[in-house]
């Protein structure tokens, strides 16, 4: 075998190794660890309400007020205890009703913090610790809905003292008649499996950005505004030495984007703060300092993320083995009809039903593609865009499971 195919042979195979690694190799080892640790038991619940401990809601928001409404009235509609309960909602300089509606909400736990020019989602996270009340901060996105009695459970993680971040469980929900989009509910059930298992193992690398529960003291650590908070906070947690956990009973229900063209918007602003974030982190994937939590940091996202350019693999390789293994020109083929139908679904009306045939590759190509971009910007090393708030749809599921 001559150099060439021997390159050839090595960017074919690349995706495969990396893929099997981390959606069944990772998986596996992880479900097999966890096996032989015991199942993570939530402290006891506090016997009064006086008992509990008072904590405040956080939401970051930019021009949210077709939606903002309905995700406080649930958020102050949960079983915690109402006096112990406060709400923050940081204003990233909005420029439609969201500060008149906080303002005139009626409730005098829900406060309003305006920041003082346009920022971002990270900035704003940092620019509230002085305004937050309570010893449990716990963090929500402007669009989700909590389950009246999803609160509690987060919190009483955060009763163990060995905790300092607990994350809550997404459920996905939409119209799947409407959208094109249903295989992110799919995705998103296989991470948060993925993320019990760690728990159990010992500690999850990154909370959900929807809904997780911080110590106070943790949520104050100020971090780059380029970075992804709530990837941060489990490293931040496991650096002090805490556990960051998974809780399955404290769901919260995220209405999906509507269209591909938004998840590539969303995916490819994610990626780009993950990666930035992963590589600000990179000391937590020092096996000799932090074990299992290295492995599966290298493991869950590093390799991962890798997995993205390594597509690039499937368009070159085949190139260099046209002599010896034309068949793998199936390949290229394969990435360049991926890449078109990619192309289709992004520009697809949004008024019109996706097709099922063409919605599923639809979303793995343009995941593909977003992982290109986001790497893209890191090699570049280009800041990440200004915080959009993903547009989701505004959902009319009820508090309650």
């Amino acid at each position: 075998m001559n150099p060439w195919e021997m390159l050839g042979w090595t960017l074919v195979a690349l995706p495969i190794v990396l893929g099997g690694f981390a959606f069944v190799g990772y998986p596996t080892i992880v479900w097999a660890w966890s096996r032989l640790r015991p199942s993570f038991a939530l402290p006891p619940a506090p016997a009064s309400d006086d008992e509990w401990p008072e904590i405040s809601v956080l939401i970051v928001a930019y021009n949210e007020e077709r939606r903002l409404r309905k995700t406080l009235d649930h958020a102050l509609a949960t079983d915690y205890p109402p006096h112990k309960l406060n709400v923050l909602v940081v204003s990233d300089c909005s420029s439609d009703g969201t500060d008149d509606l906080v303002l005139n909400y009626g409730d005098p736990r829900v406060r309003l913090f305006r920041m003082p020019e346009r920022s971002g989602k990270p900035a704003g996270e940092n620019a509230a610790g002085p305004h937050l009340k309570g010893e449990i901060v716990v963090s929500i996105d402007a669009s989700i809905l909590i389950p009246r009695d999803s609160l509690k459970p987060l919190v009483r993680a955060l009763l163990d003292p060995a905790v300092g971040l607990a994350s809550g469980r997404d459920i996905s929900i939409g119209d799947e008649v409407r959208e094109g989009n249903k295989a992110e509910s799919n995705y998103v059930g296989m991470e948060m499996t993925l993320r019990s298992w760690e728990t159990r193992v010992h500690s999850i690398v990154g909370a959900s950005g929807c809904f997780y529960a911080n110590r106070r003291h943790l949520q104050m650590v100020q971090l780059p505004p380029e970075l992804a908070r709530d990837f941060a906070a489990a490293s931040v947690a496991r650096m002090a030495g805490y556990r960051a956990v998974s809780v399955d009973e404290a769901t919260c229900l995220v209405p999906r984007t509507p269209t591909l063209k938004a998840e590539l918007r969303r995916k490819s602003r994610t990626m780009g703060r993950g990666l930035a974030t992963l590589l600000y982190l990179r000391a937590t994937m020092n096996p000799f300092k932090y074990g299992s939590y290295a492995f599966m940091m290298a493991s869950h996202k590093l390799v991962r993320w890798m997995l993205f350019p390594s597509f690039l693999g499937w368009l070159i390789g085949p190139l260099f083995l046209v002599e010896t293994a034309s068949y793998t020109l199936v390949l290229t083929l394969g990435m360049i009809v991926g890449l078109i139908t990619a192309r289709l679904v992004v520009t697809w009306p949004d008024d019109k039903r996706l097709p099922k045939v063409i919605a599923f590759p639809g979303y793995i190509f343009v995941s593909i593609v977003a992982g290109w971009r986001a790497w893209l910007h890191l090699l570049r090393n280009e800041k990440a865009a200004m915080w959009e708030p993903t547009q989701r749809p505004v959902s009319d599921m009820p508090a309650a499971r």
